[in-house]
């Protein structure tokens, strides 16, 4: 079992990664690998010719099983859905946030071909073998993905230091009571996503706007019975941000989608599920 083991944990990550951008959940993600290592172990592992290859395409099958079942499921969610925050202390940005949530409007197909074509360099041969259609079917799959989330692809970077200057200047400027500091940061289209799941106190839709958006912030400080404690800073999902504790003792994330120095888009994580990984 010892070799089994050493022979899978050295595709893990890569599988790891590949699932939680194919489903936005860290624990689905782990579940969905675990049961690919379980294939492993029960396989002709001598007759695999690339391992990393033939395991990859269990993890896509995988996924766009769970995938049917997850659709249904965010269907009924309780306000804006976002992805479990991925915390990290570098930027990773070939699959940024708003790229996840574009994903989610995607077929499962066309998100399968997508990932693995677009992001993880697989060849239209090899992805036909995981989903289980001709490579002129996962060539055109591909590119109707493109064209739908061609504009949540990141145009450039923001400079690391540059966006946690920015992140330090919101969570600074969002906690106090005026709105001036808050509103120079801020662009006019800004969007403000919050995730409770229903079970934390959030914001029941996406707002849009900065007055909005101010207006939001503005009740959200009325009501805070104490100041929120600052963790860390942190990129989440790729995008610069912090890590609070807040009033009720439980962790926060906050990411910003930062674009010619302003923030135009604010993505908060409070749904206590998908902040368990951070505990």
């Amino acid at each position: 079992m010892a070799l089994i083991d050493d022979s899978f944990d050295a595709h893990r990550p890569m599988l790891m990664r590949t699932a939680y951008r194919m489903l936005g959940s860290l624990s689905d993600a782990e579940d969905v690998v675990q049961e690919a290592f379980l294939r492993w172990a029960g396989a002709d592992r001598d007759s695999v010719a690339v391992p990393g290859a033939f395991l990859r395409r269990i993890v896509t099958r995988l996924c766009l099983d769970h995938l049917k079942s997850a659709r249904v499921r965010r269907e009924t969610y309780t306000g804006p859905w976002l992805p479990d925050p991925l915390v990290e202390d570098e930027p990773v940005e070939d699959v940024t946030l708003p790229l996840m949530l574009a994903l989610e409007r995607l077929s499962p197909l066309e998100r399968a071909a997508f990932l693995l074509h677009d992001v993880f360099g697989e060849s239209f041969e090899s992805i036909a073998e995981a989903i289980d259609r001709d490579p002129a079917a996962c060539r055109q799959l591909a590119a109707r993905a493109r064209g739908h989330v061609r504009s949540e692809r990141p145009r450039y970077a923001v400079d690391r230091n540059h966006g946690m200057d920015i992140a330090e200047a919101f969570f600074q400027a969002s906690r106090g009571e005026g709105v001036g500091a808050l509103s120079a940061l801020l662009a006019q289209e800004v969007h403000f996503h919050s995730d409770g799941g229903g079970k934390r106190p959030a914001a029941g839709r996406v707002l849009h706007g900065l007055e909005e958006v101010l207006r939001a912030h503005a009740a959200i400080a009325r009501l805070r019975t104490a100041p929120s404690q600052f963790v860390r800073h942190a990129f989440v999902n790729g995008l610069p941000g912090f890590v609070t504790r807040e009033a009720d003792g439980l962790l926060q994330t906050t990411a910003l989608l930062i674009e010619d120095g302003l923030i135009r888009a604010i993505y908060v994580m409070r749904n206590p599920d998908k902040l368990g990984h951070l505990s």
